[in-house]
């Protein structure tokens, strides 16, 4: 079984070429304001329309209105919808696309119970917890935390580099991986070697 992956935070041309030639299957773009990853609308159609056909784009969206989730896909051909804040399910369910739901991690959350409830999500993403942000913290949480039955279907993130992905996938056998900060010079800027070396620790992982 391969370990599907999403590099997200993607703002730019080149970054997205790269990302395709190397063989992702998904890309993400950013539509919350506060994130130093984040797209405008106009820009976010440039970079889905350079996708080729079986790489999925996914916007990410924090508990925003309604409205403007509605705005962006008049406008972005988006594949799917990632939702990472304090988002009901009927919300998630209401915009007629895919969706995944991201859960913050961390002692006391119960995974199975959060699978239940989001039971129509496609997958689960499991992020590190931080009190004041929304996913992009660059730091790990405790992958002992997610059980296996959500592992298998779930969507490993927070803190993810070519150094730690292939012990993540040892442990866990992720559905999928997706990662941000761990392949960038900067944020929002990716960085070719990075990306490169990220996709080699997948397949590393993926071989043991």
């Amino acid at each position: 079984m391969r370990t599907r992956v999403k590099f997200c935070g993607l703002t730019r041309l080149d970054d997205i070429e790269t990302a395709v030639a190397l063989g992702v299957d998904a890309v993400g773009l950013v539509f919350h304001p506060a994130s130093p990853r984040a797209v405008e609308v106009e820009q976010a159609a440039r970079l889905v329309e350079a996708l080729p056909a079986f790489v999925s784009a996914v916007g990410l969206f924090v508990d925003a209105e309604a409205e403007r989730v509605r705005a962006v896909l008049e406008r972005v051909a988006l594949d799917a919808l990632q939702f990472h804040g304090a988002e009901p399910p009927a919300y998630c369910r209401g915009f007629g696309r895919p969706w995944i739901k991201a859960i913050a991690v961390r002692a006391g959350v119960d995974l199975a119970v959060e699978a239940r409830r989001y039971a129509g999500a496609r997958s689960l993403l499991f992020d590190t917890y931080d009190p004041a942000l929304a996913g992009g913290t660059g730091r790990c949480f405790d992958w002992g935390l997610v059980p296996a039955p959500q592992a298998r279907r779930g969507i490993l993130a927070g803190g993810l580099t070519a150094a730690n992905v292939a012990a993540a996938i040892r442990q866990l056998r992720p559905h999928a991986v997706d990662v941000s900060g761990g392949i960038e010079r900067a944020k929002g800027l990716k960085e070719p070697d990075k990306m490169t070396d990220f996709m080699k620790g997948v397949r590393d992982g993926d071989q043991s």
